[in-house]
């Protein structure tokens, strides 16, 4: 499954790689680094995606099913979440993305080599960074407009199509409103609390990373619209989770398991669930100080991991991560039959590697 849908994403970028040289060596650089950032990572989207669509249709007979379209939505679901990647470094500084420098880091890392870059000691320059995010943003764009032509393009149905697009448009929204909502959280524009924190997990995270794919299944597998309401709610559910899941890794795990910036969430003063519960406690007093500084020591993370255990932070949100699984396992035990076997045998495998880590 993986190699088709890399080659299928392999096949799409390609195919671009002539109208990127219309448009001068520079951006025709800027574009090579691009292909090579998008691959690398679990594919996790498009699995989903074509694990159920495959669910769905174990029973068909062969060659009743194309996988064309899915495949195409598959490799649209991966830019899509590469254009959202770029937007979400851009906007947390990070710099590393899957244990590598991301776009914007393999960008200063060329700059520094560059005949017209100018460094002072090991310092980046300010122009250069600008630079670097900026490109950062436009390639963002780009992989969200390519990633709509796909949608667009799919080769199904009328209705199906608007299916779709309409899935598409609204889960965009979601994820832009979520984003909004984490950084006004972030900047103390909205009052922190962890019921809020966790709203914002489920729209900026939950909405493509699970509800879409599954949903996206459902249609181009000609499921009923109750079949794809219910793959939708389990799909919530287990986003919710995931991305608390990975807020626990990224506090308490290192760059080589969440693959990002060491300690990001602490030096950005990220408002996650961790942090929305430990403002109620009275380790608050002794871990705000710590969190979101311009000068933040890497030294001070052992501390604020221990606080955050300590006042029952890490406790509250493992909980949470437990009940929103919970939950999802109870939507597909009270459908009325919509899914097939073998679509809810694939909801409880991607269930049993969420609760073992291995998503």
């Amino acid at each position: 499954m993986d190699d088709e849908i890399q080659a299928t994403i392999s096949s799409i970028l390609t195919t671009r790689t002539a109208a990127a040289h219309l448009h001068g060596a520079d951006f025709s650089a800027l574009w090579k680094t691009t292909v090579e950032c998008v691959s690398g990572g679990k594919l996790l989207r498009p699995r989903i995606l074509v694990g159920a669509f495959d669910a769905f249709c174990a029973d068909a007979q062969p060659g009743l099913q194309t996988r064309e379209p899915v495949l195409q939505m598959a490799a649209a679901l991966e830019i899509l979440h590469f254009s959202f990647l770029l937007h979400d470094d851009i906007i947390d500084d990070d710099l590393m993305r899957r244990g590598e420098a991301n776009l914007m880091g393999r960008l200063l890392v060329e700059a520094r080599t560059s005949p017209w870059s100018v460094v002072v000691g090991d310092e980046l320059p300010a122009r250069r960074l600008h630079w670097a995010r900026n490109a950062g943003l436009l390639v963002g764009d780009l992989m969200l407009t390519l990633a709509h032509q796909l949608f667009a393009r799919v080769q199904v149905d009328r209705p199906s199509r608007l299916r779709i697009l309409d899935l598409l448009d609204a889960t965009v929204t979601e994820t832009v409103a979520g984003e909004y909502c984490d950084v006004s959280l972030a900047d103390g524009y909205l009052g922190s609390d962890p019921d809020l924190v966790l709203k914002m997990t489920c729209m900026k995270t939950a909405a493509y990373t699970f509800e879409l794919p599954l949903r996206l299944a459902a249609v181009l597998a000609g499921a009923q619209r109750s079949a794809e309401d219910q793959l939708g709610q389990v799909g919530r559910r287990l986003g919710v989770a995931f991305q608390l899941q990975d807020d626990l890794r990224s506090a308490f795990e290192s760059s080589n398991v969440h693959g990002k910036d060491d300690h990001s969430d602490f030096r950005e003063g990220k408002e996650t669930a961790l942090i929305a519960y430990a403002r109620s406690t009275s380790a608050w007093e002794q871990l705000r100080p710590l969190l979101g500084t311009q000068d933040f020591l890497p030294s001070s993370a052992p501390t604020i991991q221990c606080l955050l255990t300590e006042c029952g932070a890490r406790k509250f949100v493992e909980s949470k991560v437990a009940d929103q699984v919970e939950a999802a396992m109870q939507v597909l035990m009270d459908g009325d039959g919509e899914l097939p076997a073998a679509v809810r045998d694939f909801c409880h495998e991607i269930i049993g590697k969420l609760e073992s880590g291995a998503l």
